[in-house]
């Protein structure tokens, strides 16, 4: 993200090339797969007059979802193609979106200023970051949520990384969404089950609750099934 200017370079890329049919993406599974899952481990616990940050939002599926249960969500991601994909997809406007590198924080901190406390929807994001920008976005949590937010946080689990080399090193080689990823350069980073929580703690985000749940893909297997990644979730709040 801030870091490297070949890897903003590289999401715009990936997004302008991406194709624009639903599930033409790797993680663009449909909602009631994902954020169809995880609503209800924290829609209780999110103050619905704050709005909701969708941040990694990608062309906006999930932000769209999620506009149906809270009444602002606003999709920001690191890509501008991203955002006007997601724009375009979404011509009714049930929800908004922008551009915002979570690792920049000055315009995290302006956005706040802007918004105020808000709830964060964080799917995938961090293990595709670079790895020197992981405390930044993980600092960026901390202020966008401030005192009144909390955030929903979603990474793929160490497993996640052993399946997708299997599958990149198959006879055939990696399936063609996964092969889209690997060829854009933002191939999913190594990062250890405990560094999440470990950055978050860092962050003083103080964790409510914690667990497992695969991530469903829209890549296949070879006998046919979705692939599904082995991923958990933290429900977070900025310690006071």
């Amino acid at each position: 993200m801030t870091e490297s200017t070949g890897y903003v370079r590289a999401w715009e890329e990936y997004w302008r090339d991406a194709p624009t049919e639903p599930g033409g993406v790797l993680w663009d599974a449909p909602a009631q797969h994902t954020a169809g899952l995880h609503l209800p481990l924290f829609q209780a616990e999110f103050d619905p007059e704050l709005p909701l940050l969708d941040v990694g939002c990608g062309n906006g599926t999930q932000s769209r979802y999620l506009a149906q249960h809270f009444d602002r969500v606003i999709g920001v991601d690191l890509s501008h193609a991203a955002v006007t994909r997601a724009r375009a997809d979404d011509p009714a406007g049930v929800a908004s979106y922008r551009q915002l590198d979570a690792a920049n924080l000055p315009a995290v901190r302006a956005l706040h200023a802007e918004l105020g406390d808000a709830n964060i929807y964080l799917r995938g994001v961090l293990h595709q970051c670079d790895s020197r920008d992981l405390a930044r976005v993980a600092e960026a949590i901390a202020v966008l949520t401030g005192a009144r937010g909390r955030a929903f946080v979603v990474e793929l689990a160490e497993e996640a990384g052993r399946v997708l080399r299997g599958l990149a090193s198959g006879p055939g080689g990696p399936p063609p969404k996964l092969a889209a990823v690997f060829e854009h350069g933002i191939a999913p980073g190594e990062v250890s089950d405990q560094v999440v929580p470990d950055l978050l703690s860092a962050a003083r985000l103080h964790c409510l609750a914690s667990g497992e749940l695969p991530l469903t893909t829209t890549e296949h297997a070879p006998d046919g099934t979705l692939i599904v990644l082995p991923s958990a979730w933290w429900l977070v709040t900025r310690a006071a």
